[in-house]
């Protein structure tokens, strides 16, 4: 499998609540990551993504455009929760077939936007 299908297979598994398997299957051992709210370590994301699909479960997860430079992958996916609708950008850094490292950048969809482009 290559790089650019790893980085969208464990956005599905994970944006669909089988964070344990997206985990197992994906994540380096050594994974780091730069998602200011949570302590920088795998197994803190990991818990982390596991209560949030619990309290705020995503509705679906569409990858709209996805991008590989060597051992980087770059998503831009559109996020869908119960009240709210996220445009996320996933920064994804590999060492063979593993990820390594991860910065994911959120911004809310607003509903009267004036910019007639929208966020994709």
């Amino acid at each position: 499998m290559n790089k650019k299908r790893i980085a969208e297979s464990f956005l599905e598994l994970a944006g669909n609540g089988k964070v344990k398997e997206a985990f197992d299957k994906f994540i380096s051992a050594d994974f780091i990551h730069h998602n200011q709210y949570f302590q920088g370590s795998r197994e803190a994301l990991q818990k982390a993504m596991e209560e949030a699909h619990l309290t705020s479960p995503n509705k679906s997860i569409v990858i709209k455009y996805s991008y590989i430079d060597q051992d980087t992958v770059i998503t831009h996916s559109l996020v869908e929760k119960q009240d709210v609708a996220i445009a996320v950008v996933h920064i994804f850094r590999f060492s063979a077939d593993k990820i390594v490292e991860l910065w994911d950048l959120g911004q809310l969809i607003e509903k009267d936007s004036p910019n007639e482009n929208g966020l994709f």
